[in-house]
């Protein structure tokens, strides 16, 4: 069994669940021993991570602070890394180059899922700086997916309660803007609504007539089978 190693602290909420979701999946999955788990909560100062969020400025300033936590995390003995954060893929390349363990990639095991489940046609939501970084599009667009997105005034409504959802907020004024976007959806035939913001989930975990796929969902399964996977 190898031992995960998690980049959180960006979301408490976000990062808990992650390590829960992968403790009881494991715990399901296999009997012999509890998976090994270390988490390095990233000390970054709440304007970097507001200016990224809501303004997508300043995303350099955050490279340090990450490499440094995969750096602790090798040393202290993860077989591979996560993070559980979709706008932080934007530096996996940094992160991947940083150490020599397999730094898994959210965008890359959501593709594999979709493709799995033969998902044409996908709606993304998530923060402004996953959108104009194109991390799912370039993704998409090279994997034969086709995807919808919302518009600029929506998506400046997003970037608003993802950031309440990061500092521990949730109000229901948010979650009905959430279900207006996502209900837009509906009329661009898509199959189905990605949450490429693993906070979102917190506020829209279902939608009565389109499926919705939880990417960090997606992502802790991937990350139980590999945990679970051999050695070579």
């Amino acid at each position: 069994m190898k031992t995960i190693g998690i980049i959180g602290g960006l979301g408490p909420e976000t990062t808990s669940e992650f390590y829960l979701d992968l403790v009881f999946s494991c715990q399901k999955r296999s009997k012999i021993a509890r998976p090994g788990v270390i988490i390095a909560s990233v000390p970054l100062p709440y304007r970097i991570e507001e200016d990224l969020i809501t303004k997508n400025v300043g995303s350099k300033r955050y490279i340090p602070y990450l490499v440094a936590e995969a750096e602790r995390l090798e040393k202290a003995g993860a077989d591979f890394i996560v993070m559980p954060c979709n706008s932080l893929h934007v530096f996996i390349d940094e992160i991947r180059n940083a150490v020599s363990v397999p730094v898994l990639s959210i965008v890359e095991e959501t593709v594999k899922f979709l493709k799995k489940n033969n998902l044409k046609k996908v709606g993304i939501v998530s923060t402004s700086a996953t959108i104009e970084n194109k991390l799912y599009e370039n993704a998409f667009e090279k994997n034969g997916l086709e995807f919808e997105k919302p518009n600029d005034f929506e998506q400046a409504k997003m970037g608003k309660f993802i950031l309440n959802l990061v500092n521990g907020r949730q109000n229901n004024h948010d979650r009905e803007e959430l279900i207006r976007i996502i209900n837009d959806f509906e009329n661009k035939n898509v199959d189905c609504v990605v949450l490429a913001c693993t906070d979102l989930q917190l506020l829209i975990p279902k939608h009565p007539t389109l499926k919705i796929f939880d990417t960090m969902k997606i992502f802790a399964d991937a990350s139980v089978e590999e945990i679970l996977r051999k050695f070579n």
